[in-house]
Formats: C-alpha cells, structure tokens, sequence
C-alpha cells in the first residue's frame, strides 16, 4: 500500500482491509487515529498496550489520546519521525472493551514517512 505520503510497508493480516489513509497535509509527527468498533476501557488506553518503535525496537515517545464519543484512539508522536526510516505501530491485545473484551491478537503495521 502506497502513497504520497506515507509507505506503509507490512499490516497484520487480519487489519490489511482496515488501513486507509486521510490526510490533508505531511508533517513530520503523522498522528496516527485507530477506530474501534466498541467502547474501550479506557484504562487499557496507555503507551504500553499502544507504542510506535523503530525497527531495531528503540521506542518512540507519544501521547495517547482516547477520544470515547468516537470510539478511536490517537497516537501522536512527540518527536518527528526521520524520513525514509521505517517504523512499527503496535496495538496489544492487552486493550479492552468496557465489557473486557481484547483483541484476538496484537496487530502490528510497519510504515515509512
């Protein structure tokens, strides 16, 4: 999958269908907004059931935001990405839904700014 602004380079198989892109301008700290289809306990909402590493596993800072009128996510990175390295967002199983409920299994996408 392919764009003028972003490469994304390998999804879970499970999510491929899911990954679209919007995006109206670059930047350096592409914020990255995953949409769920039920509420989520928002205490599983944190950096470490979300993170973005490079790909030698070097964790990158970010804001987790969880936006619970809309039912998505936003992880937003407080440093810029370095262009044309590529990255891995990571989504645990260990998020929940208010019932308890997690994913089957952690979905992963590599990218590319």
């Amino acid at each position: 999958m392919k764009s003028n602004f972003l490469n994304i380079e390998s999804v879970s198989d499970e999510v491929q269908d899911k990954v679209k892109q919007s995006l109206k301008f670059r930047t350096g700290n592409f914020v990255w907004r995953v949409k769920f289809s039920a509420p989520l306990n928002p205490a599983t909402v944190n950096n470490k059931n979300l993170y973005v590493t490079s790909l030698n596993q070097m964790p990158l800072k970010t804001r987790i935001r969880y936006d619970s009128i809309n039912q998505y996510i936003e992880i937003e990175p407080l440093e810029p990405y370095t262009e044309n390295k590529s990255y891995i967002l990571t989504i645990t199983q260990n998020v929940k839904s208010r019932g308890g409920k997690n994913l089957k299994k952690d979905v992963q996408l590599q990218f590319k700014i």
